[in-house]
């Protein structure tokens, strides 16, 4: 499908004259002539971290290969308010589409992978939020490693996070936690940078509500149950994404830092043989050209994602025996998890008709002075992402399966974001106004998988994310669709919402809940867990908590695939934070 963009061709003509194209290595012949310590597959989130952490040590190369072009000069991935946009099918998207999906009726969906550099960190929502302090203190406990507890890694969270002032600086006493944050890191976080007319509602709700939807002052403290005002990673009224932060063009200008783009990987090659095989080197190819190898001195580190890391470690034979000979790859390491596991985010976006005119739809209809004004300045309704607020709730104690699927009583069950309109992913009516409450499974008890699809390393992976596959994730679904219709009869909104314009109201019953659910879910795109960690010498994951490839030397993972759950949050914190601490658990192993 062709990418479309929402500007007429004459604001297009404005885009290419924003930021000047940093220089990176386009073409396979220009890699220079070195032998490379580490060679980084994907410049993605986790990518894009390690390249930059790695590299601080002037004597320490690295290699990244990426598949996806530049994201400079990409003004739709600059501006938050087109965020939500980018899931749609473009030439920064793999562009996948799940298999047909049980708990979806049947459906499949299309299923958005960053395929540009920063990877979904330039093609994500621009939400921040980092989940429970259960959802990490649950990888410690599953890993061995102290290390990854919510205390442990704070630190990481913090040493990534460049907290700043909203693009409008509003006073924001009362709207987060200083404490909680970091203040000299890379990546620009902050609170939304416009106002919008349903903010004072929210907060009004709240109050008048209590209870499951009471106002939590900082959602990224760890303890993130209650309604909350939303953070993003914008820094400037811009995004800030793995690619702008981590691969600013004064850290591309390192000597020892070379980023190869439109680059794809088709395995990891064995360099030596023994009981415990070395896996050094790498295949790849630009287009559809001949295939090139290289060879690692110190490290191959696999960060193409939760998609992309299982596919290319299938590939090299590094799986399950009975699913590579299948599909013709020859088992070379019997590692049976490589691409099981996998956990993602159920959506369900809930619209209804409001009494204002001052939400994103009128944006829409007339996008140019607003486009104008963040041009010029950085400023106004471009300089926002999806949401103000997001809250966290739990199901009844009394429908909380045992085991819970959720890290524990202080983590939340589902979301709810809260959005002043239409998310740029909606097709744009003609008329009307509108607010949108989207229900999120963030604790899913469904798991799935990645598989290859065929021996052919370039063709793509089936992708089955379970969704809502199990009855505990149906149920989670259907208490979150009740816990947004309670929130939406909060007195405040009484003058404000006037009916329901997506069908949530004629679900009624537990069954009419269920097939609602079925017939309109999608997913968020978080997923993890088809590389997971387990303990050292565990027979079950993939890698060790150190993120070394088990039964192989010479291969680390990192990225979100090493997440054996997903956290009760969006994902890009979580994984920034787990880079930051691999880099320096790295950088310590020499």
């Amino acid at each position: 499908m062709q990418h479309r963009s929402i500007f007429s061709p004459v604001l297009l003509s404005l885009l290419f004259s924003l930021l000047a194209q940093a220089v990176l290595i386009e073409k396979i012949s220009q890699i220079p002539n070195v032998e490379f310590d580490f060679i980084i597959i994907g410049g993605g989130t986790a990518g894009s971290v390690l390249a930059n952490r790695l590299t601080e040590n002037c004597n320490t190369s690295v290699l990244v290969l990426e598949a996806g072009p530049s994201n400079i000069g990409v003004l739709e991935t600059q501006i938050p308010f087109l965020a939500s946009g980018l899931v749609r099918p473009s030439p920064y998207n793999w562009n996948y589409t799940t298999t047909d999906q049980v708990g979806l009726a049947g459906r499949n969906i299309s299923y958005p992978r960053g395929h540009i550099l920063g990877g979904s960190s330039s093609i994500n929502w621009c939400v921040y939020t980092r989940g429970s302090a259960e959802d990490f203190d649950r990888f410690a406990e599953v890993s061995g490693d102290s290390g990854w507890s919510w205390n442990k890694l704070l630190r990481y969270f913090k040493k990534s996070e460049k907290w700043r002032a909203p693009a409008d600086h509003h006073n924001t006493t009362g709207q987060f936690d200083p404490s909680v944050h970091g203040f000299n890191g890379l990546v620009g976080v902050s609170l939304a940078g416009y106002p919008t007319e349903i903010d004072p509602l929210v907060i009004t709700a709240t109050q008048q509500l209590g209870g499951e939807y009471a106002y939590n002052q900082d959602i990224n403290s760890g303890m993130p149950l209650g309604i909350g005002w939303g953070t993003g990673t914008v820094l400037h009224g811009q995004r800030s994404s793995a690619a702008t932060a981590y691969l600013a063009p004064k850290f591309l200008e390192r000597p020892n830092l070379t980023v190869l783009l439109d680059v794809q990987v088709s395995r990891i090659i064995q360099t030596a043989n023994g009981t415990t095989p070395a896996f050094r080197g790498v295949e790849f190819r630009q287009g559809n050209g001949t295939l090139h190898q290289i060879t690692a001195s110190k490290e191959i580190i696999l960060s193409a994602g939760t998609v992309g890391t299982p596919q290319i470690l299938m590939n090299s034979g590094i799986g399950n025996p009975a699913d590579l000979n299948a599909v013709g790859v020859t088992p070379i390491v019997d590692l049976p998890d490589v691409g099981s596991n996998l956990s993602d985010h159920p959506v369900i976006s809930n619209p209804w008709l409001v009494n204002g005119n001052e939400t994103f739809e009128t944006i829409r209809r007339d996008p140019k002075p607003v486009f104008l004004e963040w041009k010029a300045n950085k400023t106004g309704p471009f300089t926002d992402i999806v949401l103000d607020h997001i809250g966290f709730g739990r199901i009844p104690p009394s429908l909380i399966a045992s085991p819970d699927s959720a890290a524990g009583p202080n983590t939340p069950h589902y979301e709810m974001i809260i959005t002043n309109g239409l998310p740029t992913f909606i097709p744009l009516p003609p008329s009307g106004n509108f607010i949108v409450l989207t229900a999120l499974v963030v604790a899913p008890s469904s798991r799935g998988s990645v598989k290859l699809r065929s021996n052919n390393p370039f063709d793509t992976p089936l992708i089955d994310p379970g969704l809502l596959k199990t009855d505990y994730d149906k149920l989670i679904m259907r208490e979150a669709l009740k816990s947004i219709k309670r929130f939406s009869a909060a007195p405040v909104w009484s003058t404000y919402i006037l009916s329901d314009a997506g069908g949530l109201s004629d679900a009624v019953t537990d069954a009419q809940l269920d097939a609602y659910a079925a017939a309109n879910a999608g997913t968020l795109f978080h997923p993890v867990g088809t590389a997971s960690m387990s303990k050292k010498g565990a027979p079950n994951g993939v890698v060790d908590p150190d993120l070394r490839l088990k039964k192989v030397h010479g291969v680390r993972v990192v990225d979100a695939s090493i997440m054996p759950f997903v956290p009760s949050a969006h994902t890009v914190a979580s994984v920034y934070a787990i880079s930051e601490r691999a880099a320096d658990i790295i950088k310590a192993s020499y």
